[in-house]
C-alpha cells in the first residue's frame, strides 16, 4: 500500500501513459501485481463538486456527493496505476466497457474520506484482456467502506484462440421490448470540454473534432462516465443503491440522444425506436446496506 497526501494532476499521467503505450504489447496470460493507492483523509472541494452537479444534471445545492462522483475523485489513482511502466496494458486504447457501483448510505459533502484504488486482477477476455480496477471510499481513515465502484477496461489484442475448437452458438435471447423513452437530449459538441473540465479527464477524444480523428473518430465522443452520471441524475437513486452500466457504443458530439427507463432499468440509445444503444444498466435499491444489492444487476452486453 502507498499512501499519498492528496490525488495527483491527471495531465500528466494521461501523457506517461500515452507515451509508454507504443512500447507495451499487451499478450493472454498477462498478470500485474499492483500496489493499492491511498490517500488517508481526503476532503471535497465544494466548487468543483457543483460545477460536476451542474454538467451531468444532479440537482444543485445538496449537502450529499453524487453517486458518481467518487469515480471522479478515485480516477487520478487509477491512471497513475494504469500509466505506470509495470502495468502490462497499453493505456491508448483502453476501453472501459461497464462499470459497478455501490453506495451503502448517503455520502455528506463535509465529511472526510479515506479513498484508495487497485488492480483487481487481469482476466483473458475474448477480444484481449480485461482490467478490474476497484475504487474504495470509507467514512473516515480505517472506517467501512461506504462507497465502492469495480470498473473494467478492455485491451484488444490478438488472443490466439482463433485456430481452436469452434464454440457452440449461443442460445437466442427472447427479445424484450424496448425500454420507454422518458427525455431526448440534444448534445453540444462541448460537452466534452465540459465534463473534462471539473472531472480533470481531458483525453483528446472528448475534446475537438480534428483531436478525435487522429484516433479513428469522425467527430468528439462524450465520455462514458458523462453518459452514466446523465442517465442516473435523470433516472434517481436512493441513498443506499447498487447500480450497473455497459458502455456500448460511443455517442457522437454533437448529436441527440434518447433516455429511456422503465423504473430499474436505463437505456441512453439514438433516437427513433431502432436507435442504438449506447449505454444501458439497471438501478437496485439496497434493502440491507452492509450487504449485497437487493437483486443482481443485469448486464445488456
Amino acid at each position: 500500500m502507498t499512501a499519498l497526501r492528496s490525488t495527483p494532476s491527471l495531465g500528466p499521467l494521461l501523457a506517461r501513459g500515452a507515451l509508454l503505450s507504443p512500447f507495451k504489447r499487451p499478450r493472454p496470460g498477462a498478470a500485474f501485481a499492483g500496489d493499492r493507492l491511498v490517500v488517508p483523509e481526503l476532503r471535497v472541494d465544494v466548487d468543483r463538486l457543483s460545477c460536476y452537479e451542474r454538467v451531468c444534471g444532479f440537482a444543485t445545492g445538496g449537502d450529499g456527493l453524487p453517486i458518481t462522483y467518487p469515480h471522479v475523485l478515485g480516477f487520478p489513482l487509477a491512471m497513475r496505476i494504469m500509466s505506470g511502466r509495470d502495468f502490462p496494458l497499453p493505456l491508448l486504447g483502453l476501453v472501459h466497457t461497464s462499470i459497478d457501483i455501490t453506495r451503502r448510505r448517503a455520502l455528506a459533502s463535509t465529511d472526510a474520506y479515506e479513498l484508495s484504488v487497485h488492480v483487481a486482477e487481469l482476466a483473458p477476455h475474448r477480444r484481449g484482456t480485461q482490467a478490474s480496477v476497484v475504487t474504495e471510499l470509507r467514512a473516515r481513515p480505517g472506517g467501512a467502506v461506504v462507497w465502492e465502484s469495480t470498473s473494467t477496461y478492455l485491451a484488444r489484442h490478438r488472443t490466439g484462440t482463433s485456430a481452436g475448437p469452434r464454440e457452440p452458438a449461443p442460445e437466442p435471447t427472447p427479445e424484450r421490448e424496448p425500454l420507454p423513452v422518458l427525455d431526448e437530449w440534444r448534445l453540444g459538441g462541448d460537452v466534452g470540454r465540459r465534463y473534462g473540465a471539473v472531472s480533470g479527464d481531458r483525453n483528446p477524444i472528448h475534446l475537438h473534432p480534428l483531436t478525435a480523428r487522429l484516433f479513428g473518430f469522425p467527430r468528439a465522443i462524450a465520455h462514458g462516465m458523462w453518459t452514466v452520471a446523465r442517465c442516473l441524475a435523470a433516472h434517481g437513486t436512493p441513498p443506499a443503491v447498487h447500480a450497473h452500466a455497459d458502455f456500448r457504443a460511443p455517442v457522437l458530439l454533437p448529436g441527440t440522444v434518447a433516455f429511456a427507463s422503465d423504473g430499474e432499468r436505463f437505456e441512453l440509445r439514438g433516437t427513433g425506436r431502432a436507435g442504438r444503444v449506447h449505454v444501458s444498466g439497471r438501478v437496485d435499491p439496497l434493502t440491507d446496506p452492509g450487504g449485497p444489492p437487493a437483486q443482481e444487476p443485469s448486464s445488456f452486453s
